[in-house]
């Protein structure tokens, strides 16, 4: 999934040795048994060192990080690699106007103040998945995401746009969900709220945005207590 939407990584030889500073600007679906942790160890694991700096109160929409002048100024410091990107769960569910004049906006101005103060990063949208049993959030008259297959339909197709729009890079993670639903419904990947991510939900998270980095095929022992045969089928 992840080759056919992104163009090709640079993970350049004299990098391996550097550190790799990554921010990520999202809530609690970035935030969940500390994804970007996962990240970080399944990255050492490659001889990869990653630093970050994560901005993920529970809640947060892509406008309010706006009006977060310590975020503002942390994108402004500069000297970023990547820069991952989550929305709140159901905005990108909404209607297409909705989400043309409500998420669009956002994350374009965050896209353009990321490229004035870090020219080279690499903007990655995390696209998330649908609740699992439909849209929590009650939207009348819009009947297509009271289904999980729906509201991922209208998700991905928010995300890419958001990707197509900044020509910035997309880790699919919510396309992968859906293939684990569909080929594996015995992975539990839903915490009891049917909304946010299991242990292991936050562990397919982490593989698939890594995978958006590193571009190559990997084994990892990081595995988060998670079975071996269920660590290996993510992977």
């Amino acid at each position: 999934i992840v080759c056919i939407l992104l163009t090709p990584a640079l993970l350049p030889a004299q990098k391996q040795d550097d550190s790799i500073r990554m921010m990520f600007i999202g809530n609690s679906y970035t935030h969940y048994h500390q994804m970007p942790e996962i990240i970080k160890e399944i990255a050492a694991t490659q001889k990869i060192n990653i630093s970050y700096t994560a901005f993920y109160p529970g809640g947060a929409r892509l406008k309010g990080h706006l009006e977060n002048q310590e975020l503002i100024q942390t994108i402004k410091k500069g000297g970023w690699d990547y820069v991952v990107i989550q929305e709140q769960s159901s905005a990108p569910a909404m209607p297409g106007v909705h989400v043309a004049q409500n998420v669009y906006p956002a994350a374009r101005t965050l896209d353009s103040l990321i490229h004035i103060h870090s020219k080279t990063a690499k903007v990655i949208f995390y696209m998330t998945w649908g609740h699992k049993d439909g849209c929590q959030v009650r939207v009348d008259n819009y009947p297509l995401i009271k289904t999980y297959e729906g509201m991922q339909e209208r998700i991905k197709i928010s995300y890419l746009e958001m990707t197509y729009q900044n020509h910035a890079w997309c880790a699919p993670v919510g396309m992968a969900w859906q293939r684990v639903r569909r080929e594996r419904p015995d992975y539990i990947l839903y915490w009891p709220d049917r909304s946010h991510p299991s242990v292991l939900g936050s562990y397919l998270a982490a593989n698939v945005i890594f995978t958006t980095i590193y571009q190559q095929p990997y084994q990892t022992n990081i595995t988060k207590e998670i079975p071996p045969e269920q660590a290996d089928s993510i992977q």
